[in-house]
């Protein structure tokens, strides 16, 4: 089944599979696709510079062609560079491209990206971590995972669940990784005020599971 609108037929997402992260390739492609219909696609590779853009020396012969300081926002080098996007429209296809993606993802990699609101990092980072060769993505999901580290401003369940999907990650990959590990690694990413606590695990003799 298709969705019509404004004269154009577009591809029925209903039965997309939710990314996982194994099946980012096909999953992008669709919804890429599916943007591009909806003629919201370029807001994947567009930032919408906040602040005035700088004067540029115009190079076309149409005297015509410069104009004075820009009333819109100037948009990055992957698009024309004279070219300028309606703030209020850039905000809404912003919209509707960051909740395709995100509806479109399983409950672990929605968690990971709702926090954020720009659909171009969330495209990005997709594309960094799940889009590179097999080797790129190892590396990639296994520094995530080290790099990781709680802290005492935010909510340790939040904190925690976001540490399991990280795990989960490393898995993905197909690299094992017992439990014993998975918590012992863990611990070490405990906040300074949870030393004590993190001691007394240490000393526990029987071994952590996650």
């Amino acid at each position: 089944m298709s969705i019509k609108t404004s004269n154009k037929i577009l591809p029925d997402l209903s039965k997309l599979e939710p990314l996982d992260g194994t099946n980012y390739r096909r999953w992008s492609q669709k919804l890429l696709i599916f943007f591009e219909q909806l003629e919201v696609d370029y807001v994947l590779t567009t930032d919408l510079l906040t602040s005035d853009p700088p004067t540029t020396t115009s190079t076309s012969s149409d005297p015509e062609s410069s104009t004075g300081p820009l009333t819109a926002v100037a948009v990055t080098d992957q698009v024309k560079k004279d070219q300028v996007i309606d703030p209020e429209k850039y905000a809404k296809d912003n919209k509707t491209v960051r909740g395709h993606l995100l509806n479109h993802m399983s409950d672990p990699m929605f968690d990971l990206f709702v926090v954020q609101k720009s659909a171009k990092d969330i495209w990005s980072t997709l594309e960094s971590r799940y889009g590179g060769d097999d080797a790129g993505r190892k590396k990639y999901v296994v520094e995530k995972w080290l790099q990781f580290q709680m802290t005492d401003d935010k909510p340790v369940v939040e904190q925690i669940h976001e540490y399991e999907n990280l795990v989960a990650n490393v898995l993905s990959e197909g690299m094992k990784m017992c439990e014993i590990l998975q918590a012992n690694v863990l611990l070490e990413k405990f906040p300074p005020s949870w030393n004590d606590y993190r001691n007394h695990l240490k000393h526990k003799k029987k071994d952590l599971k996650l």
